[in-house]
């Protein structure tokens, strides 16, 4: 039976997710199953994971509760087992091995609790010849083809999408799924299981589409030549005369219409859309375009039409942007700016509840709302 809120605080409301403390998409994970109403518990360990950013201010552990255990001292496997005898879902970011060194690992964990959900972020999976290795987003996306075709220059590298296409899309997205799958498997079937959630698996995933229309030779596989990849004069980002971007998409006939009259093609100009050759003296005119006036006479020109085109904005402008404000895509909470919960539920609406968990700072708490005294001792050791 996991923890009741007084209120309804998400669809996951009454569910017990255990946080083994590390740095990356396992935390994003957790903070998407804690914003849908899951009680997440952050299991820390003395001296933090040494990223040289604020507790305070790390939005990752918002709508969570940290406690303070050392696994490596005597006593600390047995407090984390102990809240994993009462928990749904455990989430951990270790290498390989490292959880089962640390007493800790699936075994030991489904011993206690066999109906627990033990899962599993990393970036080469839990076997094959690289998964004991160090590696990062940019390698783990390199590998699935994922990078390379990400860029418009087929001369030129592939652009790094941040660490949000490896980290985020293949990773905490899809272990937040399969931990959910599990977790409707467990209560049905009283069956917990081991959910190995690796990025280059859920990356990979992620271009199925791509790899659809490249087996029917519909997309070249070298970036900057297709479709969807810079390769289209009217898919594509343009500068303005101040500097700044717009973002076009015109792909469709009709949108395609609406854009080329709103951004001033003559006719002949135009119809290059049709002629493949054609392409980059489209794109040069529309580059040319661009560039007689400024992003925010831009953004007036083509706002309300279904043009498909939209001003490149920063993070800090997003918020601002007149439809985010409106849905409140963006909120703020003690201060800090910061994206809400989604998707939206009609019924069980998620909500920011707590501001980022401080380490340790709700291990008593912890200890009395899921009934675990042993906490109690690793409080009075590292405070």
């Amino acid at each position: 039976m996991g923890t009741r809120h007084t209120e309804r605080t998400g669809p996951l409301d009454g569910v017990r997710v255990v946080e083994l403390a590390g740095i990356g998409p396992g935390p994003f994970a957790a903070m998407l199953l804690a914003d849908l109403g899951a009680d997440v518990v952050r299991v820390d360990r003395p001296g933090g994971p040494g990223l040289g950013v604020d507790p305070a201010r790390d939005l990752t552990n918002r709508n969570k509760r940290s406690v303070l255990v050392d696994l490596k001292a005597e006593d600390g496997p047995a407090a984390v087992l102990d809240l994993v005898e009462r928990a749904d879902v455990l989430v951990e970011g270790y290498r390989p091995g490292v959880a089962e060194r640390l007493g800790v690992g699936p075994d030991a964990c489904l011993a206690r609790n066999p109906r627990l959900v033990y899962g599993r972020m990393t970036g080469w999976g839990q076997d094959g010849p690289l998964a004991p290795t160090a590696g990062h987003d940019i390698g783990y996306i390199a590998l699935t083809g994922a990078l390379g075709m990400i860029g418009p220059d087929p001369d030129g590298p592939p652009s790094i999408p941040a660490n949000l296409l490896g980290d985020y899309a293949g990773g905490s997205l899809y272990l937040v799924v399969g931990v959910l799958a599990a977790l409707r498997h467990a209560r049905e079937h009283g069956e917990g299981q081991v959910v190995d959630a690796a990025i280059v698996d859920g990356t990979a995933h992620l271009t199925t589409m791509i790899h659809t229309m490249l087996g029917a030779g519909g997309w070249q596989d070298r970036r900057g030549v297709n479709l969807l990849d810079g390769g289209c004069p009217f898919y594509g980002v343009y500068a303005t005369s101040d500097g700044g971007h717009m973002a076009v998409g015109a792909l469709e006939e009709r949108f395609y219409a609406t854009f080329a009259r709103l951004l001033g093609l003559d006719e002949e100009t135009t119809a290059a859309r049709h002629d493949l050759a054609r392409w980059p003296e489209l794109r040069e005119a529309v580059a040319a375009r661009f560039r007689t006036r400024t992003r925010t006479e831009w953004t007036g020109v083509f706002e309300g039409t279904d043009a498909c085109v939209a001003p490149v904005l920063s993070l800090r402008e997003a918020p601002g942007h007149p439809h985010l404000a409106a849905r409140a895509t963006f909120a703020e909470r003690g201060g800090l700016v910061q994206p809400a919960p989604a998707p939206r539920f009609s019924a069980t609406p998620g909500t920011l509840r707590r501001g980022p968990a401080l380490p340790g700072a709700d291990t008593a708490e912890v200890a009395r709302d899921w009934a675990v005294p042993a906490l109690h001792p690793q409080e009075s050791k590292t405070t």
